[in-house]
């Protein structure tokens, strides 16, 4: 019997306890909302110390984190002693990293109003293959061990589980009960972690996969991770918060209070731009994820901050009807997500998946909701309008509105009016170019607006004329678009600058109402001259499936351009999927390469390391090297003429992106 079962049962008896009140020590969930926290890994990595941990305590509290909710101040991996085991067979902080022990810093985070998590794995240690590890007998040991320490919490991995070719199933099944039946009836939350996920770690049994996970661990776990990390030390990219998005929303009826799905961490500044990082925090909040930052909280900045703090996100994050949201219709580059709250409502994520900036709409009836008003807060701006039915916003690239809806009642609000971001017929200007700008508006509500009107402005210098013939008024349901023509002096500065539309119209009752909408303008460089190694002009923009594009050597800048024996002194490194952007203005005639594999793959085994190469000339594709392997490569010489701007793009071959090192070798422009 658990402990802390039997010793309600003990009180009651007594007569120390009311019925009621024995019940829910016995049935009470320890995470009734999903929890929240911040985590050592992806922030401070390997051996974390005593004094890193206590500062990270120290800003949940000054920070006004801790107020917001989080709590849990949760030790990763590499706490341990490097031989983890005492001659007892107890397990061992290191003592270079935590001098005064795990106790006294336990005692520590408790002092500021917070919660302690630790970390081991359901593996044994194995020397060299695995540091830390709870396998081999030692479940129950490890865990009362954590509870006289007074943890509140406990990640346990499966690292070492995969070297010893475990069954998850069995092994956490034993270790939830190992931590259940603790020697001092501790309560600890147990986050079941196994990352084991193909084609991104391997070709393992289903059942030793995280996606395996949702069919046992609600039943013995306060949460479970869904799929592979979301990321690596110091590095979360946009596309992986939307592949671990994605695998966790598989199963979303196994949520709910008490026990949900987890997607991995938060990572604010460790590889995401603000809006992206916006949107992660949109998603793992309407899936009831546990909300565990994974940075160094001492690097955040105030928006970063603001982020995680907005109350009205983190309120339908902690709903306490525990609902993981589902997607409405189809799967795509924009997106519907609904998720039922406790008192009815629904809160609604219009998501861009894409690289443009979209104007996206649903309706009332789409998400379950009857009628012909309803309120629509937007829980990042908290700008409170109502609408017919219909629910739309301006959404940049990779980015995502998030609404709570409910039913409208009384005097009609202020109208639900879109203004769309501004809208270039350019991806990419240039100094000295003109380009056409259209901002639409679209009126959702129930009343109409009057005098609308939208003024566009640049950075100085920039010149906008104003195309449009502005409509009286915008009935309910109708919209309208006003155009501009934008010109930047010859001298534009390179970069991102931004056109911000202000758009404002009159309301009955309500006055004159502004909103901006802001566009991010891409202002070319110089375009290469002559016979130029491009990998060392200026590119627009770069990425790469993990790490970050490398001139002149592999991805990662670990070791020179190889490919088959032969090294070669340019190019650029990437690993799948990759997109490499130029301005070339037209001025260029011929583009010759080599693509292939790396030779690093060789050094990982032989999973992964497929990839394709295409050149993209606005637009067009103008050369495919279809599927290549590591015994592959392809030499291109490629027509540029006239084309703006050049994209060299790799895929991962439909595999994933497992090994995937590719290069543009001897990357050389005719201009």
């Amino acid at each position: 019997m658990n402990r802390v079962v039997l010793t309600a049962l003990l009180a009651l008896a007594a007569g120390q306890l009311t019925v009621p009140a024995a019940a829910q020590a016995a049935a009470a969930p320890l995470a009734p909302t999903p929890y929240m926290g911040w985590n050592t890994y992806y922030g401070l990595g390997g051996d974390p110390t005593e004094a890193e941990v206590k500062a990270a305590a120290d800003f949940l509290v000054t920070s006004g984190l801790r107020d917001a909710g989080y709590r849990y101040v949760w030790i990763d991996g590499n706490w341990a002693a490097p031989t983890p085991r005492s001659a007892a067979g107890d397990l061992t902080a290191n003592p270079a990293q935590f001098p005064n022990g795990m106790a006294e810093l336990v005692d520590y985070i408790h002092g500021k109003g917070l919660k302690a998590g630790i970390y081991t794995d359901a593996g044994p240690y194995i020397p060299g293959k695995c540091g830390l590890g709870s396998g081999g007998g030692y479940y129950q040991r490890d865990a009362d061990q954590f509870a006289a320490w007074k943890f509140d919490a406990v990640k346990v991995d499966f690292l070492c589980g995969i070297a010893a070719d475990l069954d998850p199933k069995t092994v956490y099944t034993e270790f939830a009960q190992a931590l259940r039946d603790n020697a001092s009836g501790r309560p600890m939350l147990f986050n079941l972690c196994n990352p084991v996920t193909s084609p991104d770690w391997g070709n393992y049994p289903e059942t030793q996969q995280s996606t395996y996970s949702w069919s046992y661990a609600p039943a013995i776990a306060e949460s479970w991770r869904t799929y592979t990390d979301v990321g690596f030390l110091g590095d979360i990219k946009f596309k992986d918060v939307l592949r671990n998005y994605d695998a966790n929303a598989r199963h979303p009826e196994v949520a709910g209070p008490g026990h949900f799905n987890d997607p991995d961490y938060l990572g604010p500044q460790l590889g995401m731009t603000d809006e992206e990082f916006r949107t992660q925090m949109t998603l793992w909040s309407v899936a009831a994820a546990p909300l565990v930052i994974g940075s160094d909280l001492r690097t955040l900045s105030q928006t970063s901050l603001d982020i995680l703090k907005d109350h009205d996100v983190l309120a339908i994050n902690q709903d306490p009807a525990g609902v993981q949201a589902v997607r409405v219709g189809p799967a795509g580059t924009t997106e519907t997500w609904v998720k039922r709250l406790a008192d009815g409502d629904r809160a609604v994520v219009l998501l861009n998946r894409g690289d443009t900036p979209q104007t996206l709409t649903t309706t009332a009836s789409r998400i379950g909701l009857t009628g012909g008003r309803f309120t629509l807060e937007n829980a990042w701006t908290d700008r409170v309008t109502e609408t017919a039915g219909t629910i739309s916003a301006a959404v940049p690239a990779h980015g995502a509105a998030l609404f709570r809806i409910s039913k409208a009642h009384g005097v009609p609000g202020i109208p639900h009016v879109t203004a769309s971001i501004p809208t270039l017929e350019e991806k990419v200007v240039a100094g000295g170019e003109t380009v056409d700008v259209e901002v639409a508006v679209r009126n959702d509500g129930t009343l109409a607006v009057l005098a609308p009107a939208v003024r566009l402005t640049g950075p100085q210098g920039w010149t906008v004329q104003d195309r449009s013939r502005a409509p009286k008024l915008l009935a309910p349901g109708s919209n309208t678009t006003f155009a501009f023509a934008v010109t930047l002096p010859a001298d534009a500065q390179p970069g991102t600058s931004k056109l911000t539309a202000t758009t404002a119209y009159d309301v009955v009752g309500h006055g004159r109402i502004s909103q901006p909408t802001t566009a991010d303008v891409v202002v070319a460089p110089a375009p290469p001259d002559g016979e130029v190694v491009l990998s060392h002009h200026t590119w627009i923009s770069a990425t790469s499936g993990w790490m970050s594009p490398t001139v002149d050597a592999s991805v990662g800048g670990w070791s020179p351009i190889s490919m088959l024996g032969q090294v070669y002194p340019t190019g650029i490194g990437v690993a799948s999927p990759s997109t490499v952007r130029y301005y070339l203005g037209a001025a260029c005639t011929r583009l010759a390469a080599v693509v292939g594999l790396d030779d690093a793959v060789r050094n990982v085994g032989p999973e992964g390391a497929t990839a394709t190469f295409q050149v993209v000339g606005d637009d067009r594709v103008l050369f495919d090297s279809g599927v290549l392997t590591r015994d592959d490569t392809r030499q291109l010489d490629v027509d540029l003429t006239g084309v703006r701007v050049l994209d060299l793009v790799v895929g991962d071959a439909g595999d994933g992106g497992y090994n995937d090192r590719a290069n543009w070798a001897a990357l050389t422009a005719s201009c």
